[in-house]
């Protein structure tokens, strides 16, 4: 539900802190597919004509600028028609600040026995469809790759400033009728800043190389110097011939190169490159092998990686997680921290780090929270880190407490509170820190009124209730209301678990029945059967699979039963319909099957959507979180997806931090980026399946038993 309100919402944009970092505007550096490149598309008409794969563009391996591919523009410049190629800026999110640009850049491979003669018009496009100005370029050397470099001033007015974000797409289009069949391939297509050819300085160093399955994973010091644009890796399969293999954005300090070979021993050494590809000198080289794992190994495989977004991809001034990697460099999600907060405790227990390097991380962040804007004590959904400030990211109405994001931050800080139990200073404080945070969240300040039915979900400092949002599941909010009913100090009464959250009067009903498109559930009990599993809770039959993971990471749904149903034995059954759906696949959509599954919320070829096991809401793509972090619900079911999904497209879908937030392979398409609130989940919800560490120290505590012997009392 979050995601739908978040997904409308972002398009408002807000102002970010004036320090947040710049990205170079990029339309094409590699992409992690094969076949067509899912952000292109071409048109032609007449006799003249261009190369497509379902009018988008071939994607080139033999030939790449920067390792690992180009895209191919082979045509014919009829004398009575016309052709255009189109590549989308990938809108990826939180990248919406763009360094200023002195040239548009782009590299031209021309084989030989090509015209050297015109080439194609090159055009801007912003969102609305405006162009900017047509520019011809050329090239004359052949076999090898040329720099086009074009200044942006040519482009004409309106395309610079806060325009840069409305820029949409770059197009080629033909430029002369002579019919003729040309071909060239292109690559690394970018806004150039005017430092460009500063130089990337000193030579790096590997300093670590591990083994896996099927992939080696690599690690270096990370970059400071922001002249450095990539880390270029290269691999040798006998320790002298080095080849090129990928690059990796700088502010990443780690690359994954999935060999698919098991048994095979590599070595690797890596470059940097400045913004005009000038390279410095290649490090020392390392080695490492791949090797057979169990499945305990796999698991901790997938734990660790994802456990590195919250480690090692942390936003520096607070040590809390990004929203989303790559995105905005200093702003943090409260919700996805505190699931962070929860994959750090079990990053320390499965001894990725040391107990000590997480006692220092937490003494940040709670830190970090005592300075930050809060809410009659609850916290805001984003902030900028470096300025512990509320950052309104979904629009200037999201500028105040966000009680869900709050809870989620709580679950983890409850559990760190139970975990950190030591009696030397740094461990006392931390304790004593999250109690007080803890105490002074005004849970009973979101019933609005003193006789509300419902928790609300945000409150405005300067614009209230605006949003206006009752809480009522079922979705991710159940662990809202049972923190509120905890709280010790501004507890609301267990009732309103009942009038609110289970609500069964026509607000409940036409909420549910909204959202769902659908009576059944709509009076939050369902009692139907879907593919022979009976549900007792949920709209349709079930919803996205988050809503049985974001609740239940701390809260131990067996330890949660109420009138209508035990939540471990639901969200099994949620789990096991959505698996099922994937193996009955009314969409037809490519890959579904017994092993790839896990219908979510998660990034997709159009943005962020809430995906589930209905047609209406499912979109053909997989996002792994769905299914790994169903594990204490469907052990074998996603041990099957989590191989799958490694074993057969971990090449364009496993990297730093693990899994790649989702896939659409009907579309080609596979997501760029990493989200905070997918990447935990798997951690955790895998530790709790082998071991119920976050389970047992989060239902250990005091104020946690409190509130469900309340809510036992109201049944």
């Amino acid at each position: 539900m979050k995601g739908l309100l978040a997904a409308c919402s972002l398009m408002i944009g807000s102002v970010a802190m004036a320090q947040e970092p710049a990205y170079d505007l990029s339309f094409f550096s590699n992409s992690r597919m094969k076949g067509d490149y899912f952000f292109s598309r071409t048109t032609d008409e007449g006799n003249s004509w261009i190369e497509s794969v379902g009018n988008k563009l071939p994607v080139s391996e033999r030939y790449a600028h920067t390792p690992g591919n180009s895209l191919k523009l082979e045509y014919t410049d009829g004398k009575q028609g016309k052709w255009t190629a189109t590549i989308r800026r990938e809108d990826k999110r939180g990248q919406d600040f763009f360094a200023k640009p002195k040239f548009l850049s782009f590299w031209i491979y021309l084989p030989s026995g090509q015209n050297t003669g015109m080439f194609p018009v090159v055009q801007l496009i912003k969102g609305d469809s405006t162009l900017s100005k047509e520019v011809i370029f050329q090239v004359a050397k052949k076999d090898q790759w040329s720099q086009v470099l074009i200044p942006y001033n040519l482009l004409g007015p309106g395309f610079d400033g806060d325009q840069l974000r409305r820029i949409t797409a770059i197009r080629f289009t033909q430029s002369i009728k002579d019919d003729l069949k040309k071909n060239f391939y292109i690559d690394d297509i970018e806004l150039l800043p005017e430092n460009y050819k500063t130089a990337a300085g000193y030579t790096p160093a590997i300093v670590s190389a591990k083994g896996y399955s099927k992939h080696i994973d690599l690690a270096w010091k990370p970059v400071s110097n922001p002249a450095v644009r990539y880390v270029k890796i290269y691999r040798s399969g006998d320790g002298k011939n080095f080849k090129p293999i990928g690059i990796q954005e700088a502010f990443t300090s780690r690359y994954a190169d999935f060999t698919g070979i098991t048994g095979e021993t590599w070595s690797y050494k890596i470059s940097l490159l400045n913004h005009n590809y000038d390279e410095t000198a290649l490090s020392p080289a390392v080695k490492a092998s791949t090797k057979e794992l169990s499945d305990s190994a796999m698991l901790d495989m997938v734990q660790e990686a994802s456990f590195r977004y919250y480690w090692e991809g942390a936003e520096k001034a607070s040590g809390l997680a990004k929203e989303n990697i790559a995105g905005r460099h200093n702003m943090i999600a409260t919700g996805a921290s505190g699931f962070g907060i929860m994959a750090l405790i079990t990053g320390a227990e499965r001894k990725f780090i040391t107990r000590q390097q997480a006692v220092d991380r937490f003494v940040q962040i709670v830190g970090f929270l005592e300075r930050a804007d809060k809410f009659h004590g609850v916290v805001g959904h984003f902030y900028d880190g470096p300025s512990a400030k509320v950052e309104p990211f979904f629009g200037k109405r999201d500028n105040g407490g966000d009680l869900v994001e709050h809870s989620f931050l709580v679950q983890g800080l409850l559990a760190a509170r139970a975990y950190f139990n030591g009696n030397d200073a740094k461990e006392k404080m931390i304790r004593e820190r999250i109690t007080k945070f803890w105490e002074q969240s005004e849970w009973d300040w979101y019933r609005r009124y003193p006789d509300s039915k419902f928790l609300y979900w945000h409150w405005s400092p300067d614009q209230a209730w605006v949003i206006n949002h009752q809480l009522i599941g079922w979705n991710e909010t159940m662990v809202t209301y049972l923190l509120a009913i905890a709280s010790p100090t501004h507890g609301v009464p267990a009732s309103m678990y009942y009038s609110g959250w289970a609500n069964q009067d026509s607000t409940g009903k036409k909420y549910r029945s909204n959202w769902g498109e659908t009576e059944e559930g709509s009076a939050y009990t369902n009692g139907n059967t879907y593919f022979g599993i009976k549900l007792d809770v949920g709209v349709s039959n079930g919803g996205p699979l988050f809503f049985t993971h974001y609740s239940y990471m701390g809260y131990d749904p067996h330890g949660i039963t109420d009138k209508y149903t035990n939540y471990f034995t639901n969200n099994q059954h949620i789990a096991q319909i959505n698996h099922a759906y994937a193996i009955q696949n009314p969409g037809k959509y490519k890959g579904y099957s017994d092993s790839a599954w896990g219908l979510t919320a998660s990034d997709g070829p159009d943005g962020y959507s809430a995906d589930e096991p209905v047609l209406r809401q499912d979109r053909g793509k997989l996002a792994p979180t769905g299914a790994i972090s169903s594990f204490p619900y469907t052990p074998e079911a996603s041990m099957k997806a989590l191989k799958n999904f490694y074993n057969n497209y971990g090449a364009f879908l496993w990297g730093e931090y693990g899994f790649r937030d989702a896939v659409n392979l009907s579309q080609n398409w596979t997501s760029d980026i990493y989200m905070g609130l997918n990447q935990a989940p798997m951690t955790v919800m895998i530790e709790n399946y082998r071991t119920g560490l976050i389970w047992k120290l989060f239902m250990s505590d005091r104020d946690v038993q409190a509130g469900l012997k309340k809510l036992e009392a109201a049944r």
